[in-house]
């Protein structure tokens, strides 16, 4: 496979001098919606992309969630919808659509949609959500009506397709946004199925906060000469955030989180689990403790996800306990604390996960929970940031001495063990569930903790070079588990006349 316009070099976002949307040359009515939700100066992502989107050109940009992304592919969407005659006539827009955006969740899509309807309050621009965990009648009804945009989920959008309620002849541009979670995800083959059915005529953008092998190939397949735009660095981290992790037994962590969140004054705390199983039972405990804790996961309803972040955001639950899935796409505002309850599988994870705080330049804190048995997936982030997590002890949870053995154990079997096992894989009533496509889980009891006191900070020996570059090894999550061996009972001899074999053809 051959790299990609390899003749187009990045363009750094960052570099470019910043412009206000007035100066994009934008219809008035988007403009009077930029105005309405206070959009002036554009942001490093929007001043590069936005300017050669608007030519018509195919992009690829690397960017993170909490960039700025959405406007830069809904704004240029929108300017073509508004000055350029739709491909129908009057009465005949039954079932069409102009623009298809796709998303990894619902989180993200609904985001997008919100985005949307703000921004065409002043215009005929219609746009219609389709995603799971609602009825699918009224996106039905509306995607059969005609809508100039639809922001979807790979899944729900393919059920529509089998209901033959959405048609793709007219759709002039395709926006994949965060193409890494999709194929985090394992959507890409949904994903090209899609790409079958669209027209070959269009314009295609792919927005990624990575850019692997597998999203290079997959930009290949779906873009034409396109623009390669890059804002900040790949797989790095802000500056303004705070990286320090506590050392603790599996079995204390969650009395540690609880310790951590009635000492201190900690507001307003994202906690990431690794399974739906571990993210609702660690918001129940939390609750039992005094702690005010919302759960946000694949298995709760749409309602109940937009609930959740309400509460969280408007203050009412103090901890929104989520997994990767549901929580990417999630913007919020001026998020000052991310815990990290168990490590990610994938390390790249990790930079997804506190990429939500430390936004704008405002400080963040990074905090994570390590038991032993994570210190190998420790040691790769590590080497992924090029640089060592602060170590410090909080008194009453000290793992004990096999902590720093397990860290060399585990550098020892990077890439071939199964992933570790966390309480609630001991539970046979809840046996481990992938989140879509993915993780694992949780917890038990402790004695009442004490009173935090830092020991002195103590920085783990690193197995790598810091200056050389990133190399991801095989995810223990996609390692086979090895098969158990059976207990075989010696069999007894069989006389011929019961029907046994011969004795010399039971040797054989």
């Amino acid at each position: 496979m051959p790299e990609i316009a390899s003749d187009i070099p990045w363009e750094t976002g960052d570099e470019l001098p910043p412009t206000t949307f007035k100066n994009l040359g934008l219809d008035s009515r988007l403009m009077a919606g930029c105005a309405d939700m206070g959009y002036e100066d554009t942001r490093p992502v929007q001043t590069a992309v936005i300017p050669m989107a608007l030519e018509g050109r195919d992009v690829v940009a690397c960017a993170e969630t909490g960039t700025g992304k959405t406007l830069g592919f809904v704004v240029p969407i929108l300017q073509r919808l508004l000055t350029e005659q739709p491909p129908y006539g009057d009465g005949q827009r039954e079932a069409y659509t102009r623009a298809l955006i796709l998303a990894p969740t619902r989180e993200l899509a609904s985001q997008i949609e919100d985005t949307i309807v703000g921004l065409t309050y002043h215009t005929p621009c219609s746009s219609v959500p389709v995603y799971g965990g609602v009825e699918m009648g009224p996106q039905e009804r509306a995607l059969k009506a005609g809508v100039d945009i639809v922001v979807a989920t790979p899944g729900r959008l393919l059920d529509h397709v089998q209901q033959k309620s959405v048609n793709f002849n007219s759709v002039e541009v395709l926006v994949l946004d965060e193409a890494d979670r999709m194929l985090d995800m394992g959507f890409i083959p949904d994903i090209k199925r899609i790409l079958a059915m669209l027209p070959k005529e269009r314009q295609s953008l792919l927005f990624s906060a990575t850019f692997s092998e597998e999203i290079k190939k997959l930009a290949d397949s779906m873009l034409k000469a396109p623009v390669l735009i890059e804002v900040a660095r790949r797989n790095a981290v802000t500056e303004t955030v705070t990286h320090r992790m506590h050392p603790v037994a599996q079995d204390h962590k969650r009395q540690l989180l609880a310790h951590m969140l009635k000492t201190s004054s900690l507001k307003q705390v994202l906690v990431f689990v690794g399974t739906k199983f571990g993210a609702s039972r660690l918001a129940v405990y939390l609750e039992k403790q005094g702690i005010e804790a919302t759960a946000i996961h694949g298995d709760k309803s749409q309602q109940q996800r937009t609930e959740a972040l309400e509460d969280f955001k408007s203050g009412k639950a103090r901890v929104l306990v989520a997994t990767d899935v549901a929580a990417r796409g999630l913007d919020i505002d001026d998020l000052p604390h991310v815990i990290n309850y168990e490590l990610p599988h994938v390390p790249e994870d990790y930079i997804h996960r506190i990429g939500r705080t430390g936004r704008a330049g405002k400080e963040g804190d990074a905090t994570s929970l390590v038991c032993p048995e994570e210190r190998g997936k420790l040691a790769e982030i590590e080497k992924l940031i090029k640089r060592p997590i602060e170590q410090v002890l909080v008194q009453g949870f000290e793992p004990g001495p096999d902590f720093d053995a397990a860290a060399d154990k585990g550098r020892r079997g990077r890439g071939s063990s199964r992933p570790e096992r966390s309480e609630g894989s001991r539970e046979k009533s809840a046996p481990p569930r992938r989140e879509p496509r993915g993780r694992r889980d949780e917890e038990r009891e402790r004695p009442p903790s004490r009173r935090v006191e830092p020991a002195k900070p103590k920085l783990p020996k690193l197995d790598f070079d810091p200056s050389k570059p990133y190399e991801p090894k095989v995810s223990p999550q996609n390692t086979a588990p090895e098969p158990k061996r059976a207990h075989h009972r010696p069999k007894r001899a069989v006389p011929a006349l019961l029907g046994g074999m011969p004795k010399s053809d039971q040797d054989k």
